[in-house]
């Protein structure tokens, strides 16, 4: 732990960078607040910070820089960090304008958020939790040919045609139906398989058809999301240089970026907001920016995830609460659009 001043000094720095996008001389953190001790002091408390690997200096009369380990303490300093009541209002009264529709309140969330943070915001659409089955019905199409229609949590449906080798009546086909969604309903697909249940053959090729488009659908872990405020980021000082805006592009348009920004274990539980910055990020291709994301949705039902991601050196608290308050705000559109009650903890503010 940092003591107090030092601690002061360190914000410093990083509040004047975020704001700046230029190295921070001593005299302007002397100049920031009143510390009650001498220049001296203040340069010795930065060459601390610079020793212990919070702070970069290019040489000794340089300016500071806050390295990937400065903005951790800053970050992990934060407390309370929420957006003013006004625009928590105002982004709530700009939600319930809009038609009852996931797609346009998805596409909103981005674009709201890109503004209030002036960086890239990324939105997905909420996916099912471990694909669970909910229904299944079984058209007759003709003799010994039928349309599986599938219905898993989360209001997605699949459709499949099945071909058997036998012929095969409506009432039968609903009869096979009826089997399947009384012992598999709410059931994911290894729980499906691990369930002891006699099957005849049909009732099996049914059953197999169903788990392979559960299987298909857990496979799509990763939609094209919903992306706004790409030129904000690429009006950054950091994109001075087009290799780095080269990079961020590349990620962009081979729908990698959503795959390699979402944290390991990162869920609806206790409402949390992961922040990785710099080289925090598993992947190299982002190790350059600092990624803010959380989930959205019904726990164990649908999830979707929102973040926002720019350079490391971004308005960490205001961005934190953005994505926090916009996860609350599509929590609870999503519970309202599904006929649920939202969790206690995801109220509008």
């Amino acid at each position: 732990m940092l003591s107090p001043r030092t601690e002061t000094i360190l914000k410093s720095i990083v509040g004047q960078y975020i704001a700046k996008a230029m190295p921070v001389p001593s005299r302007s953190v002397i100049n920031n607040y009143e510390l009650g001790v001498s220049a001296a002091t203040i340069r010795n408390e930065m060459a601390h910070l610079e020793q212990e690997g919070y702070i970069i200096r290019r040489h000794p009369s340089a300016g500071s820089i806050p390295s990937d380990k400065g903005y951790r303490y800053y970050v992990e300093s934060l407390s309370d960090v929420e957006l003013p009541l006004a625009e928590q209002r105002l982004i709530s009264h700009l939600f319930y304008q809009v038609e009852r529709e996931l797609e346009r309140w998805l596409r909103l969330a981005a674009t709201l958020i890109a503004q209030l943070v002036q960086n890239m915001a990324v939105v997905t659409m909420p996916k099912s939790v471990g694909c669970q089955f909910k229904h299944v019905e079984l058209v007759s199409l003709q003799d010994s040919l039928a349309l599986a229609v599938v219905v898993l949590r989360g209001a997605r449906v699949k459709q499949q045609l099945i071909a058997f080798e036998q012929v095969i009546s409506q009432p039968g086909l609903t009869a096979i139906a009826d089997k399947l969604n009384a012992a598999c309903s709410g059931l994911t697909s290894p729980q499906i398989l691990a369930k002891a249940m006699e099957l005849s053959l049909v009732e099996q090729q049914v059953t197999d058809c169903l788990l392979k488009m559960m299987q298909a659908e857990n496979e799509q872990e990763y939609e094209e999301p919903y992306l706004d405020g790409l030129h904000f980021i690429l009006n950054q000082p950091e994109f001075a240089h087009s290799q780095r805006m080269l990079e961020l592009m590349e990620l962009v348009e081979h729908r990698d970026l959503l795959r390699i920004i979402v944290p390991q274990g990162l869920g609806l539980a206790n409402r949390e907001v992961r922040i990785v910055i710099g080289k925090e990020n598993e992947a190299e291709a982002i190790r350059n920016y600092s990624v803010v994301i959380s989930r959205y949705g019904l726990p164990e039902e649908a999830e979707g995830t929102i973040g926002v991601v720019g350079p490391t050196r971004m308005p960490y608290a205001r961005t934190i609460a953005a994505v926090g308050y916009l996860s609350s705000v599509l929590s609870k559109l999503v519970a309202e659009l599904c006929g649920r009650e939202a969790p206690s903890d995801m109220s509008e503010g």
